[in-house]
């Protein structure tokens, strides 16, 4: 997964090395994607080369794959790219194991039904937007939860539910 995201990140900067359709604008764009590609030291040069190579090498479909997302990143507004760009940079810091955690937790979301991504979507916005001391709580209560045994949790959630009921 990590080679993937760093390959999909060397491919938005092999950009000129990848074809699309001719028009004036890309030939434009096409131009400065060689000076800045000129502008970087040799080293540089060289792993973008073998970032191509290694592109190259994958089948045609993961090529494709690659190409479209590659698409999709260049019509993302430039404020989505930049909180993209945040995000990977934050999930590259974090260690190995944990790595792995938030991906298991992506891929369990993915799993959920939409109503429930939604649900998810909208606790996490209502984090984001709390004040500092708010958020410092919710972080204590998730601590606490986690420490919790399954069946502890299973009371809690019964409790949850019948509140929601009245």
């Amino acid at each position: 997964m990590r080679a993937s995201c760093a390959l999909f990140l060397a491919s938005a900067i092999l950009c000129a090395a990848l074809p699309r359709k001719a028009s004036a604008q890309q030939e434009s764009g096409s131009s400065a994607e060689v000076r800045r590609f000129e502008s970087l030291s040799e080293e540089q040069k060289q792993q973008l080369r073998e970032r191509l190579r290694q592109f190259k090498a994958r089948p045609v479909s993961e090529q494709e794959r690659i190409r479209r997302n590659l698409e999709r990143w260049r019509q993302l507004p430039p404020a989505d790219r930049e909180r993209i760009a945040r995000n990977f940079a934050s999930f590259q810091k974090l260690t190995p194991q944990e790595q792995l955690h938030v991906r298991a937790a992506f891929q369990r979301f993915g799993s959920l039904d939409k109503e429930r991504q939604e649900q998810l979507r909208t606790q996490m916005r209502a984090y984001l937007e709390a004040n500092p001391e708010k958020r410092e709580q919710l972080m204590e209560n998730l601590r606490k939860w986690r420490q919790m045994s399954p069946e502890r949790r299973e009371q809690l959630r019964e409790k949850m539910r019948e509140h929601r009921r009245r």
